[in-house]
């Protein structure tokens, strides 16, 4: 039996969270946050933000990291500072 989406999510955003812990401290603003959006429950999102400098470099290895766990992403640019990268799976 296969994983339901927000559960695969879920555990994929506990690696994002674990694999780019540096740019996560506690108590204190982060680089990188991580939200499950899952209003539609047949296909949840999960969203990293990176909000910092440069936020392209780090959210092209955020983004080979998701694919490369077997995510599809795609990637909002709202400046050079605010990035988003959006995954999906099945």
């Amino acid at each position: 039996m296969t994983k339901e989406p927000i559960k695969v999510l879920d555990d994929l955003a506990d690696q994002v969270a674990d694999e780019f812990e540096a740019y996560r401290p506690p108590d204190e603003f982060s680089d990188v946050s991580l939200v499950i959006e899952n209003s539609d429950k047949e296909r949840p999102t999960l969203i990293v933000h990176v909000d910092r400098e440069d936020a392209e470099s780090l959210a092209d290895r955020i983004e080979e990291f998701l694919r490369e766990h077997g995510a599809r992403t795609e990637r909002e640019r709202h400046s050079a500072t605010d990035v988003r990268v959006l995954a999906t799976v099945d």
